[in-house]
């Protein structure tokens, strides 16, 4: 399997909140990556790390590897990977700012990893013709 079938398997099991599965695909391209990518990979890996705990009920290592994996992935572009990396930043940021306030206190959803939004790439617009009678064209 390659690194990019690898590295989708893994979005694909964050996505159906099968946490434990996303960290450990992610896993193995992290053992071998250089900087920058392997800061990235251990972001994602503490980030559904943090939620295999909170499935678990440990308030303290969801938190806690919460922290890390958003202090990893705070210089990732908005965009990264065809990945909305802004958008996953805040969903987990309210995760961590939740558990901050009160270990009651939940949001409602899981964060999920969405495809980043590529700007719609519009036609040329195509010079308008003008029509000639038909008594110009027959003068040329």
């Amino acid at each position: 399997m390659s690194e990019n079938e690898t590295f989708k398997r893994g979005v694909a099991h964050f996505n159906a909140r099968e946490f434990f599965e996303a960290h450990e695909a992610w896993e193995e391209l992290w053992l071998p990556a250089d900087e920058p990518e392997k800061t990235f990979l251990q972001g994602m890996i503490q980030i559904a790390a943090a939620f295999h705990h909170y499935q678990r009920r440990n308030p303290r290592g969801t938190k806690s590897l919460l922290s890390a994996g958003l202090g990893r992935l705070e210089s990732c572009p908005k965009e990264f990977r065809s990945m909305d990396m802004a958008r996953l930043r805040n969903e987990a940021g309210v995760w961590l700012d939740a558990l901050a306030e009160s270990e009651g206190i939940k949001p409602s959803k899981l964060p999920r990893i969405h495809a980043a939004r590529r700007p719609r790439i519009e036609a040329p617009k195509k010079k308008k013709r003008r029509m000639r009678s038909p008594a110009a064209s027959k003068n040329r």
